[in-house]
């Protein structure tokens, strides 16, 4: 009994001391004078140093050393070492969600959330108020913008906006600012006009803990508008000149938009000359490559840099399919800030040694921001401004055009095609076009309006507008492939290529065929049907279209016609957790249309390999597509399907004009010989009696 009463008051006087100690330390105090702004160089507090590679340190050894006096004593300031105490981990949302996911007019209303954090002073979150996720089950507001997991184990989150370093002449290494909880100067505050601003401060000390640089940070959100401004000041307080650098984390954490394929990029643009803006695309793949790569050409090959001299820096962005989030640095009184350049593109991955990309897996910039001259404290130049603006919404052109500033800088270029084999900027032009055409289409449509039906329309009225040149082209694919026995016999009777080739010549020519007249026609096709199929991959305003109430509810995502649990393929490493039933018609009627291509058959008897692989590409045409474009989105999956339906029917009707054509010559003309010299020559009647 006497042990236990012992113990119970040796525990409670533990207790009691370590309770006095606590508040004697004026850790509560301190934390108050935080919210104001203020620093307290306790000894028994943690600070941040720039003597570090990223690890907080205790300085308590070294301010205990410093007295008052000395502090006061000593009028020179030393950058050597710059630090701060660590502010209270907090965050703040500016902005706001609808009850309902839905795009609006309404310019009272936020277009996003914003979570604001003090580490770094930096953007945790981003939440689009009028889009959602496309979950079939719970759908919820999309969140565009996340931290960036780290690629080595231990390694710390990235923030969008958040100052990475902040380097003065005599450091060593520069200071941390992205791990600094920075101060909440002035906490979430509502304008006249309904606009937030949030505002941070960090006051950074020199080696004897003087106040020698205070940065200021400032968001500010407005209603009814994708932007969101960022302005950063760094004010000297010291009474020496310095000069000092610092970097901007660009925004990143983007997620993927497409089920099948990864459609990320980090983009840079340039003013090239007066009203030309030039861009330079780094994609997410191609990044992970870079990273992984130790090749010193091939980690170049993360450079952002344009290759044309004295190109001007003008904005950088991460994009997915649908959305992105472009940084640009404001003109001050109409001049173009200088000296802000994008640094190497990042990819981070926990996943990175792995064969296949990992959920997590991410890409960003960061700026590095001109040197500042800085003079002492009191004094005109003691502080410099930047202000940034951040649009973070979808990439759409009609919005691009009409907002003045978004056209002015070409934010349309971050809106991606896929131009294949042909000139990126001839697939551009045309998409957009066709872009355009089926916005009109819709809208013509009125309450009725369906983007399934002007898919399909869309492409019966291009496959009827190029039927001459398709016609041509098939009309002139049967003529070569009947000259098929002949070339045989030819390859056989010359050995000679010079005289081969001439032989051939002489026979198309006898024949009255070219093969110019076959390949040109495809090829003036190609442009137009690679346009009207990235204008559909590409288009925002398919994504949650719906083409049927009960199917294909989402044009921008695979028609799951009914969803069960997800399983994996093996060796494939594919993801299957619905029955889309689109593309395995796709199949069935692409099947239809190889039967009815014209072929050569007496080709086929005379060359028994032509007939091999005719048959193959029978048969795996039809299997390869649906399998390829399976997860694919429901929008281009209906558009393949319905040009080769229309393919079909115009198959039939281009099979029976040569038919019918090739009964009219042989009821009217004679075969081509020699002797008529290639022409055709109608046959002359007998006379009645011979003279």
């Amino acid at each position: 009994m006497k042990t236990k009463t012992v113990l119970i008051s040796f525990a409670v006087a533990f207790i009691a001391l370590c309770g006095f100690l606590v508040v004697d330390s004026g850790l509560f105090k301190h934390n108050s004078a935080l919210r104001k702004g203020g620093i307290i160089p306790l000894a028994s507090q943690t600070t941040l140093s720039a003597d570090t590679t990223g690890e907080k340190t205790d300085a308590t050894e070294t301010e205990a050393n410093l007295t008052d006096e000395n502090k006061e004593s000593n009028s020179i300031f030393d950058f050597s070492m710059l630090r701060t105490p660590q502010g209270k981990p907090d965050e703040i949302v500016m902005g706001s969600l609808y009850r309902d996911v839905e795009r609006t007019d309404d310019e009272t209303k936020f277009k996003f959330m914003l979570e604001l954090t003090t580490k770094g002073a930096a953007i945790k979150t981003v939440t689009l108020s009028e889009f959602d996720d496309r979950d079939p089950d719970a759908p919820q507001p999309l969140e565009l913008i996340a931290p960036t997991a780290p690629t080595k184990p231990g390694g710390r989150l990235k923030y969008s906006l958040a100052n990475t370093s902040f380097l003065v002449p005599g450091q060593d290494k520069p200071f941390p600012l992205d791990m600094l909880d920075w101060q909440i100067a002035k906490n979430l505050t509502t304008e006249s006009d309904g606009s937030q601003k949030v505002v941070f401060s960090a006051v950074l000390g020199d080696a004897e803990k003087k106040d020698a640089f205070r940065i200021t940070k400032t968001y500010r959100l407005a209603p009814g508008s994708y932007d969101l401004y960022c302005q950063i000041e760094v004010e000297n307080l010291s009474d020496t000149p310095i000069e000092a650098n610092m970097g901007l984390q660009g925004p990143g954490g983007i997620g993927r938009e497409d089920a099948r394929s990864d459609m990320r990029k980090v983009t840079a643009a340039y003013l090239i000359s007066e009203g030309n803006i030039e861009v330079v695309k780094k994609d997410f793949g191609k990044l992970r490559r870079y990273i992984k790569s130790d090749k010193p050409k091939t980690r170049k090959k993360l450079n952002l840099s344009h290759k044309t001299a004295g190109a001007h820096f003008m904005w950088g962005a991460v994009t997915n399919k649908y959305f992105s989030a472009i940084l640009r640095p404001v003109p001050d009184e109409g001049e173009w800030p200088e000296g802000i350049e994008p640094r190497p593109a990042q990819y981070t991955d926990p996943e990175l040694n792995s064969k296949s990309p990992g959920k997590q897996g991410n890409a960003s910039f960061t700026l590095r921001m001109p040197q500042l001259k800085l003079a002492p404290a009191q004094q005109e130049g003691a502080s410099r401004t930047f202000t940034f603006h951040l649009f973070l919404g979808p990439k759409d052109r009609d919005m691009f055009n009409k907002n003045p500033e978004y056209k002015k800088l070409d934010y349309y270029k971050t809106i991606d095609f896929r131009g294949c084999c042909c000139p990126a900027k001839l697939i551009s032009v045309l998409a957009f076009g066709i872009m355009a055409v089926m916005k009109a289409m819709y809208t013509a449509m009125g309450p009725l309006g369906n983007y399934g039906v002007v898919i399909m329309v869309l492409v019966f009225l291009v496959r009827l507008i190029m039927h001459p040149v398709t016609k041509k082209s098939q009309v002139s694919m049967m003529r070569m492939q009947k000259l098929g026995p002949m070339m045989e016999e030819l390859k056989k009777k010359y050995k000679d290529k010079a005289e081969l080739n001439k032989k051939v010549m002489q026979l198309y020519k006898e024949q009255g065929v070219s093969p110019l007249s076959s390949f040109l026609p495809m090829m003036i096709q190609m442009p137009i049907w690679i346009a009207l199929w990235s204008a559909i991959n590409a288009s925002f305003d398919l994504r949650g279209a719906a083409f049927l109430p009960f199917w294909i509810t989402d044009l921008s995502s695979p028609d799951a016609l009914f969803r069960f649990k997800e399983f994996t393929i093996p060796l494939l490493n594919w993801h299957i957790d619905s029955f889309n039933l689109l593309p395995l018609l796709m199949g069935v009627v692409m099947f239809l249309q190889q039967k009815l291509m014209p072929h050569a058959k007496a080709a086929e008897q005379t060359n028994p390999q032509v007939a091999q692989q005719q048959k193959m590409m029978m048969i795996m045409m039809p299997l390869m597509f649906p399998i390829m474009l399976y997860k694919g989105p429901s929008g281009v999956n209906l558009y393949i399907m319905s040009s080769i339906s229309a393919g079909v029917i115009e198959q039939i009707i281009i099979r029976k004009h040569i038919r019918e054509k090739e009964e009219e010559e042989a009821r009217v003309l004679v075969p081509v010989t020699k002797k008529t010299g290639g022409k055709v020559k109608k046959k002359k009647p007998k006379p009645f009696f011979k003279t």
